[in-house]
């Protein structure tokens, strides 16, 4: 399983355009990992992902998106129309990435990683859409928040803040 020795920053994932990118690239930046769907009632967050990004990516904030399509098929576009969807929509600048399995047999080995790995809040398998999960600059899983908690949050907010 995972090691104590494992960290975000040894996955390598596939871009939303199809160009493989190794995680270690993020090193020494706050993450924000979120799996999203195009066709959820949470997808508004999208706004507010952007918008905490806008304010924190100076100070080393970067958000990463992987689309999923494990939740009543809320997000059954290809990578092209997912990012032309999250362009046009919701003006995002954040990194996006190719669509993943987030939970079931064919879970993407970076979320196995995130849904087990210790954290102060919970592990086990991604309830919904728009988890998120913040990681510190050396790669750890920090804290794990529900599809419900909001991208602006003062909850999300102040993790981010601390973790900068």
């Amino acid at each position: 399983m995972n090691t104590t020795n494992d960290s975000i920053f040894n996955y390598k994932m596939k871009d939303i355009d199809g160009k493989e990118v190794s995680l270690d690239k993020y090193k020494g930046k706050v993450i924000l990992v979120v799996n999203v769907a195009s066709k959820c009632g949470y997808t508004p967050q999208y706004e507010g992902l952007q918008n905490l990004y806008e304010k924190y990516k100076d100070d080393g904030l970067v958000i990463l998106g992987f689309p999923a399509n494990n939740f009543n098929g809320q997000e059954p576009g290809s990578d092209e129309e997912i990012k032309q969807f999250c362009t046009l929509n919701y003006g995002v600048e954040f990194p996006m990435f190719s669509k993943v399995s987030v939970k079931g047999e064919d879970q993407s080995k970076l979320f196995t990683y995130l849904t087990q790995a210790q954290n102060p809040d919970f592990t086990g398998e991604i309830k919904w859409n728009f988890e998120k999960f913040l990681i510190d600059k050396e790669g750890n899983l920090m804290r794990r928040f529900r599809s419900d908690v909001k991208p602006e949050s003062d909850e999300i907010v102040t993790a981010v803040s601390e973790a900068l």
